[in-house]
């Protein structure tokens, strides 16, 4: 069985870091797995997007439009924007804060995300919409995005993972002083 997933949001919310414990996850766990990363412009608020493949199929990271079974949205417009590649029947986690893109901002114009959120839920049929950034305020950082996206998406019960699966790949990657606190987002519910 093979499972393909998208990441996507922007620069600076941790979206290479959850795809490489998706992947550390899965290798540990003696399955194969491909990833391929688009850091788009390389900066804060740039468009990043991470394509996953777990399972014996995976011949390559890529897949085509309708081939995701979980999409994983760290910002509303990014993930309408990745919609084309979830499945009809796919999962799709979304973070409801919205960064206004740097052309937006430019032109003056009012993007709450509002919007987004709600084509979204007009057309994922399976769909969990989080309040991540009032979820890391209660946690207490806004670094544990990524860990409250991937706790949510684990729970979704696409992911052929488990939290704890998550959480051991999450303490071999980040700093020691930083594990307690991203544990408790990935824990978070």
């Amino acid at each position: 069985m093979q499972t393909n997933i998208i990441i996507c949001g922007v620069g600076g919310q941790g979206i290479v870091l959850a795809s490489k414990l998706i992947a550390a996850a899965s290798m540990a766990k003696g399955m194969h797995v491909m990833s391929a990363e688009t850091i788009g412009m390389a900066q804060k608020g740039g468009s990043v997007f991470s394509f996953l493949r777990v399972g014996d199929e995976a011949e390559c990271p890529m897949f085509a439009e309708g081939a995701a079974d979980l999409l994983i949205g760290f910002e509303p417009a990014e993930a309408v924007r990745m919609l084309p590649y979830l499945k009809k029947d796919g999962q799709a986690v979304v973070n409801t804060h919205p960064i206004m893109p740097v052309t937006a901002s430019l032109k003056g114009s009012d993007y709450t995300g509002e919007e987004m959120i709600g084509y979204l839920k007009e057309n994922v049929t399976k769909l969990t919409v989080l309040d991540a950034d009032s979820m890391c305020r209660e946690i207490g950082s806004p670094k544990v995005l990524n860990m409250l996206m991937l706790g949510a998406a684990v729970r979704s019960g696409v992911l052929p993972l488990d939290i704890a699966e998550i959480d051991a790949a999450m303490r071999k990657t980040v700093r020691p002083q930083f594990a307690e606190l991203n544990s408790k987002a990935l824990n978070y519910k």
